[in-house]
This record gives C-alpha cells, structure tokens and sequence, in this order.
C-alpha cells in the first residue's frame, strides 16, 4: 500500500522525524505530516530521513477530503528546489509548544515573563548525532533547524549577556526588567500577537511582558530592580520553612518582614487573583530608577483590564538626576457593575488582561497586567 507513494500522516506524541523512518522503512518515498488540533497552523522545520512537508491543521483536513475524493488517482509532488523567503507576515507569531501561564504557585506572579525567538532556528549542530537524532540518521552537519524553548533560550541569554556588557552594575533583575518593559505585543501586521495554537489572539499567559527587543532594552529609561533578599522575603511570604530557605541562602535565614507579600515584590509585571466574596481591592506598591534622561517626567497610561477599575497614584514621576528612584501604587479594584457576571462562571476561572505604561516621550516603559476572577467552589 505505501511503497513507492507519498504518504499522509498525522502528526502525533512520539516524535515528527520517526513516523518519516516508518514511512521510508515501509517503502514510501515521502511524506506530508499533517498538524492535529492541539498542534493547529504550527509549521516546525525538521531534518527528516525522506523528502517531507508539514502543513496545519485546517490544510490536513482538505489534503484528506481530496484523498478521500480522489482515490487510487490522489497525485501530490513534493518539490526539493525550494527557496527562502523573507518579511513573512504576520511575524512573530506564539508557538502551540511554548510555555504557558497562569504560574501554578503562586498565581499572583505573572507567568511567562517574556517571550522569544524559538521556531525554525538555524543553529549551530553536534557532530555526534544525525539531525534527526535517529540511530539510523549517520548524516553529519554543521548547523540544522531546531526549535523549542531550548532555543528561545539562548536568544534571551545572549541579550542578557549584551546588556551585562553595556551594563555591567545592574543586577539581573534590572536586566530581566529592562527586557521585559520594552518587549512588543504586536506583528509586523500592527496586529496583536497571534497564538499559532488555536489561531486566535494571544494573551500574557502566552507571551508574558510580550517579545523581547535588544534595542530599547538597552536604554529602557525605568528598571524595576530587586535584591537578593527581596526574593528571600517573597518566599518567606509563601511559607517557605527555614530548611528550605537555607538551600538558597546557604546558611540560616529568619525572615525580617512579616507583612511582606507577593504584591510587596518589586516585579515588572502585575497579576492578582480575586476570589468570590474576598477583599475587592488589591494595590502594589511598586519603586522604579530612573537609566534614562537625567531630567525626565513620566507620565502613566492605563489599558484597564475588563471589569476591573485600576488607579495609580502618583499619575507623574519627576526625575531630575540619574539612578533616582521613584515609589508609587497601583490600585486594582473590582468593577461591581459587571462582578457578578465575572464569577458567574463556576466551571473555570475568567481571565481579563490590560497594561500600565510609563513614558517621557522617548522611553515607553510598559508592564503587563493579568487578573483572574475565581468563583466560590460549590459543592455538588
């Protein structure tokens, strides 16, 4: 049935380049793998052992209608003198493999924290294995395309390492801050992100603070900077027990802030979680140092998330030496309007999303918000 043809299979959990090794040990000279729904429009590149194609979700299903109309006369070409091209839009687009938020423990940090370049990277290769890594793959290269988060990794690494020798005083949180708060959320389209997994709009559970830009990140103008007792606190706050802090600490730790939250931790980001008949107001308190102009005036800007009113106080921060630092509050409180609509769904929580920014005009300084509204569990 399968020698000498091109043959249609679905992409599934074991691995991409071994259903092509089936294909080539059961005869067949090709192959076109096609996305399930949890893989959606994701087109990932492979080294496979025959000439093959992956194509989405959507493009499956009408390879398979025409199989299924035409029959025994089904024709398809793969062709091997493809070209590159460039300015493919809409680009960037979210990976359906890439991590996800909300963060498990505790929800009130927002997770992930930014996202970057992880698809179809030219990277450089062992020469141990195939690119494939098959044990039947004896091909030796220098380079091959990989992709993953083991690659948006090193992408985000070597920015950190760029900004460390351009800043070589800031800590890492400074640096993490620093990339976070200049990240872009939209394509080269002037869309918002899309999420390659279900084709929709994407969300800060998907791309965090959004992606990461080298070039203001070097001059962000404000940096949210934090110590390493900040986060020794914040774990305190969590309820972590003396043996454990030691592991980080490397010797006894006793925590010196017993009032200090997650809200308390100096993050770039914002998330909280309102729970059905808790407290309907929540603030963060948050200190940025001003890297950029020694004399600045930031102005805030809100995207409110839906149903929830947000007020900063200060609404303007003055600047007029570098490596000052300014303190001000953000206040999140629930929108009683639409509350009861919010928790009226009991099956999942509901998750709204929004921004705050700071600008002087040259330095926009954005820092994303996620709120989820969790109803009251009802016993069945």
């Amino acid at each position: 049935l399968v020698r000498g043809k091109i043959v249609v299979c679905d992409r599934g959990t074991n691995a991409r380049v071994g259903k092509g090794l089936v294909v080539s040990n059961a005869g067949g000279v090709g192959m076109i793998l096609t996305n399930t729904a949890e893989s959606g429009s994701e087109l990932i590149a492979d080294g496979h052992l025959i000439p093959a194609t992956l194509v989405g979700f959507t493009d499956g299903i009408a390879i398979k209608a025409y199989i299924a109309a035409s029959g025994a006369n089904a024709t398809a070409t793969i062709r091997l003198d493809g070209t590159t091209e460039l300015g493919l839009k809409p680009a960037p687009a979210m990976a359906a493999f890439s991590s996800r938020g909300p963060n498990p423990l505790p929800a009130q940090i927002l997770k992930p924290d930014l996202t970057g370049p992880g698809v179809n990277i030219l990277a450089a290769y062992t020469g141990t294995v195939g690119p494939t890594g098959l044990d039947s793959d004896d091909r030796i290269v220098d380079f091959s395309i990989m992709s993953g988060t083991s690659m948006s990794c090193p992408h985000v690494s070597g920015l950190a390492t760029l900004m460390k020798s351009i800043h070589p005083t800031w800590s890492p949180a400074a640096i993490k801050s620093a990339l976070m708060t200049t990240a872009y959320v939209r394509d080269n389209t002037g869309h918002l992100l899309t999420d390659t997994l279900d084709g929709e709009t994407a969300s800060p559970f998907a791309y965090g603070a959004g992606h990461v830009d080298p070039v203001p990140a070097i001059d962000p103008g404000l940096v949210y900077d934090l110590g390493f007792e900040d986060y020794i606190e914040f774990l305190c706050s969590l309820g972590y027990r003396d043996e454990y802090l030691a592991v980080f600490t490397k010797g006894e730790y006793r925590c010196s802030r017993p009032h200090f939250s997650y809200s308390d931790l100096n993050y770039p980001s914002f998330a909280h979680v309102f729970h059905e008949g808790d407290n309907s107001t929540v603030s963060f308190p948050r200190t940025v140092t001003n890297f950029g102009n020694s004399s600045a005036t930031y102005n805030v800007f809100i995207d409110a998330p839906s149903g929830v009113n947000v007020k900063v106080e200060p609404k303007v921060l003055e600047f007029d030496l570098d490596h000052v630092k300014r303190t001000y509050t953000v206040t999140f409180q629930l929108d009683l309007a639409m509350t009861l609509s919010n928790f009226n769904i009991l099956s999942s929580n509901t998750h709204t999303f929004g921004s705050l920014t700071w600008t002087d005009g040259v330095h926009t300084v954005r820092s994303p918000i996620a709120i989820t509204f969790q109803a009251r569990e009802v016993d069945n």
